[in-house]
């Protein structure tokens, strides 16, 4: 019997990945559906709110969190391949229910939140698997994004996951919780130093000699690759979930 039979799963695609990097929430799906869950994608889905709130935009992020409520709470778990954006779940939803003064979203929060989970803490901790099929042949090294680590806290899943797959060469990356700049908005508000941040993050990649650079959030990746790519570095960036999608079938 495979770990995931019976696990009917929401996946949480994240409005990035839906618009940008369809490939990971794709991925996502064919790594889970291998471990034998039951992947739905329900369509009323929309952002989770964070840039919203992280503006203070509070009254008008409430809306947010009542469809988020909507669209996932009949599922046995919501999973995304984003640690920043179940971070805001897990973190800012509470906080905008208590806003809101309704007491009857307050409880559905608290409820839905429990069974809301990262793609890697949901493979780890719910599933009890580490090595999920994978093979993929290279040298890469991973920046652990700072929601993921300090808010979602997920902690060495990604780590544990990266190391059963067959091929892969993990190098150690310097300064590795150093954040790489993005912060959402912060990036857009200071610039300047968003550029600095994310180029000492881009130096530290390239000194690893990896040929790829791995992460759990889109956004953090795209910011640290477009300094890699300014740089003709030659490093190309690829999420967690599409190197444990690569199989060996898929290789040959």
């Amino acid at each position: 019997m495979k770990p995931g039979q019976g696990k009917r799963v929401a996946l949480f695609a994240t409005c990035s990945g839906d618009a940008m990097f369809p490939g990971t929430p794709k991925a996502t799906l064919t790594v889970l559906e291998r471990l034998g869950c039951e992947v739905v994608f329900p369509e009323k889905q929309t952002c989770c709110g964070q840039p919203f709130t992280n503006t203070g935009y509070f009254d008008e992020t409430v809306p947010v969190v009542r469809n988020f409520v909507e669209s996932f709470g009949g599922y046995d778990y919501i999973v995304a391949p984003s640690g920043s954006c179940i971070g805001s779940v897990r973190d800012q939803h509470p906080m905008l229910a208590e806003h809101s003064g309704d007491t009857g979203l307050q409880r559905e929060v608290a409820e839905i939140t429990q069974r809301t989970f990262d793609v890697s803490e949901f493979i780890v901790d719910v599933l009890g698997v580490e090595d999920v099929g994978a093979y993929f042949p290279h040298k890469v090294t991973y920046h652990p994004t700072c929601h993921s680590t300090r808010v979602a806290k997920v902690g060495d899943k990604p780590y544990r996951l990266l190391n059963a797959v067959r091929g892969l060469t993990l190098l150690d990356l310097p300064d590795a919780d150093r954040c790489c700049g993005f912060g959402g908005t912060f990036s857009m508000k200071n610039p300047d130093i968003s550029v600095a941040m994310a180029s000492d993050k881009a130096r530290h990649v390239a000194s690893t000699g990896a040929e790829y650079l791995v992460t759990g959030d889109n956004l953090c990746l795209l910011n640290i690759s477009g300094v890699l790519g300014r740089q003709n570095a030659g490093i190309t960036p690829i999420h967690l979930m599409e190197i444990l999608a690569h199989t060996e079938e898929m290789a040959s």
